[in-house]
């Protein structure tokens, strides 16, 4: 009874600090206070909740009975929009706040909403390799499962809550990249509701133009309702080198070298300062030496960012077993390192394992309690960004982001491009390596005003035929911005498919200078 009267106490005299402080006080200048009370219990309930429900929609195998008839509502809900005049444009009826994504998508309030709920795995096919998905299935979900019958994804992104229509209408990547491409390249087939309320399926050899165009475009060509994903046999354990390196051309000679072997099946960089890094490569087994095991995913352990660190900090080479699962999600407990600037104390060993089991809290959470106060605050003393630049170019861009933006760490991940048609392919006509540089926090640059700052990085990305993730604030002009992705496929296709009255523009839908 004693814990019960001493939590009440406590709630009590957080409710009377902020009667008098005022809520907007207390979220902005001691947030942390907000998350641990609040959303850090909301964020495990939601867990709980989703968890079950996918274990019983897939236990009782109801999804693919359901899937058939939910598709055929959101064919009826977008006919019913062209009986009463198409007078809008169309978008998921899935709340902004809800998406991984910072931004906060406006356009919701003013689109017609097309109400998708569609969140299951319909089905696992061993012989042909092949998982197929609803779009609202999140990364924890297929890590959940598919590691438990011994299989995986070949790219199968960090975070917990992205989802595959996130990452396949947007884009994503892993320390697999290198080998697989990003996430689009091991997906062999889309189902999609298309403006005029008919269905269609995509492949390589069937509505090939449409199956190509679809990555990156951002709901603009279709609903997603389905995808087809390969997955390969797991092992138990990745076994994970760790590799201090000084000096900025030895980092990139070396993350160039380790991205190239294709013995790797995993390759990722930890820069923490610009000459000073952590080079990793992994390798799936299904040994493990016991004194060398690290399960990295429970909760007590530290942060992966900040283990990774003192390997620097000691100037010493490591070797480490990690649990499969533990190693894909090594990231997601502190949200790469956002974490720290929300709860500052958060890898304070007490803290790990008095609290540790509720983080992180969710990101949807955070966007919706955030306030118009504390997004503008972060939008101008915060950059969240993923740029994806030729690896030949990596220490130009890396001595680029320290002088515009000047965040550490930062996120180093290899990725093939292969010459396909659509929004995003290499410059000439052969396949080529790629690097995803992460900069998430806060800038360090004197004077760093968030538009000009942006923009002087954009401009780098685009002149050495690099691309901007969309999920991130992007601050292009219309001609800026194609420029920098190929819109022909895409523009042929929302002429041929009728959606230019039915979907915005790509462009229109996530960049600034558009919504503003």
């Amino acid at each position: 009874m004693e814990p019960a009267v001493s939590l009440a106490v406590c709630a009590l005299l957080f409710l009377l600090w902020v009667r008098v402080k005022g809520l907007e006080f207390v979220l902005i200048h001691q947030r942390w206070v907000f998350v641990c009370l609040f959303l850090l219990p909301l964020s495990l309930i939601f867990d709980i909740y989703y968890y079950v429900r996918a274990w019983v929609v897939f236990k009782l195998s109801s999804a693919p009975r359901l899937h058939g008839q939910r598709v055929r509502d959101i064919q009826k809900q977008v006919r019913e929009w062209k009986e009463q005049g198409s007078k809008t444009f169309m978008c998921t009826g899935r709340p902004g706040w809800l998406t991984v994504s910072l931004r906060v998508g406006k356009y919701k309030k003013t689109h017609k909403n097309i109400m998708i709920n569609l969140m299951d795995i319909l089905e696992v096919d061993t012989k042909k390799q092949i998982v197929r998905v609803e779009p609202l299935v999140t990364m924890g979900q297929v890590t959940a499962l598919l590691t438990s019958i011994g299989w995986t994804l070949p790219v199968l992104p960090e975070l917990d809550d992205l989802t595959v229509g996130g990452l396949i209408m947007g884009t994503g990547i892993e320390s697999s990249s290198h080998k697989y491409g990003l996430f689009q390249h091991i997906c062999t087939a889309y189902e999609l509701v298309l403006a005029d309320g008919s269905f269609v399926r995509c492949t390589p050899s069937e509505n090939s133009d449409l199956f190509y165009a679809v990555p990156w475009s951002c709901g603009t060509l279709g609903f997603l309702v389905a995808a087809e994903i390969r997955i390969i046999p797991a092992k138990k354990y990745v076994k994970l080198r760790f590799e201090p390196v000084r000096g900025l051309e030895a980092i990139c000679d070396k993350f160039s070298h380790e991205s190239q072997q294709r013995e790797n099946h995993f390759v990722e960089g930890l820069l923490y300062s610009l000459d000073e890094a952590v080079i990793m490569t992994g390798v799936m087994t299904d040994e493990a030496e016991p004194s060398k095991l690290n399960s990295i995913g429970n909760y007590y352990k530290p942060w992966f960012f900040k283990h990774v660190e003192n390997y620097l900090k000691t100037n010493r080479e490591g070797l480490e077993y990690i649990p499969l699962r533990h190693y894909y999600h090594r990231h997601t407990r502190s949200i790469f390192w956002e974490l720290q600037d929300i709860i500052p104390f958060g890898n304070n060993p007490v803290f790990r394992y008095l609290f540790g089991w509720m983080v992180p809290p969710k990101i949807s959470l955070l966007k919706l309690t955030q306030g118009e106060t504390l997004r503008k605050l972060y939008e101008q003393h915060h950059v969240v960004q993923d740029m994806l630049v030729p690896m030949k170019c990596l220490p130009q861009a890396l001595h680029t982001f320290h002088n515009d933006i000047h965040v550490y760490p930062i996120w180093l991940c290899p990725f093939n491009l292969p010459s396909q048609p659509g929004l995003v392919h290499p410059k000439g006509d052969e396949e080529e390596l790629y690097v995803d540089i992460g900069a998430y926090g806060e800038p360090r640059v004197k004077h760093f005003e968030a538009r000009f700052c942006m923009r002087q990085l954009e401009k780098f990305v685009r002149s050495v035929h690099g691309f901007q993730m969309l999920y991130a604030d992007c601050y292009m002009n219309r001609e800026e911005f194609w420029e920098m992705f190929d819109g022909s496929l895409y523009h042929k296709l929302r002429e041929q498919l009728g959606c230019q009255d039915a979907f915005p523009e790509v462009y229109d839908k996530i960049c600034k200078a558009a919504r503003h």
